[in-house]
């Protein structure tokens, strides 16, 4: 099983960018943790980060036949992206959207996802552990298809 990890706009500034909400952890920290997860659930992956919407469209059409997986933090393009909604749909491939904060509980306009149309899941607010969530989640879906 292989899952591509697709981070978006501004995660690169983790450690950095609001502290109080995002913590001190940066996006390299991000990437060991998720790395380790995906060790620890026995599947394959990719980790991709942009901060162009395009480039995130491309590596979601690029996963199509090759990724049995997608985790996807949007970051802003969550609340504005039809384009990667549209892909994803494209693309058919079973998400699970991640966010490090609980964007219920932040600006208004958060509060919409264009990603969560079509998301099987989606895990909010848990920090660097939604991704393992979201793996695990992939990686056991994956193991009742085969099943």
């Amino acid at each position: 099983m292989r899952i591509i990890v697709i981070n978006g706009p501004n995660l690169n500034m983790l450690g950095i960018r609001e502290p109080e909400l995002y913590g001190r952890q940066t996006y390299d920290d991000l990437v060991a943790f998720i790395k380790e997860a995906l060790e620890e659930a026995g599947v394959e992956g990719d980790i991709y980060q942009s901060n162009h919407e395009g480039d995130i469209v491309d590596r979601i059409q690029q996963a199509y036949q090759r990724a049995d997986g997608i985790v996807l933090n949007a970051g802003a393009y969550t609340h504005t992206s039809i384009a990667i909604l549209d892909a994803l749909k494209a693309v058919g491939i079973p998400t699970v959207e991640v966010h490090l904060t609980d964007t219920e509980n932040r600006e208004a306009f958060r509060k919409t996802s264009f990603v969560s149309f079509f998301a099987e899941k989606t895990i909010k607010g848990k920090g660097f552990e939604g991704y393992r969530e979201a793996i695990r989640y992939l990686a056991q879906s994956g193991q009742d298809k085969d099943a």
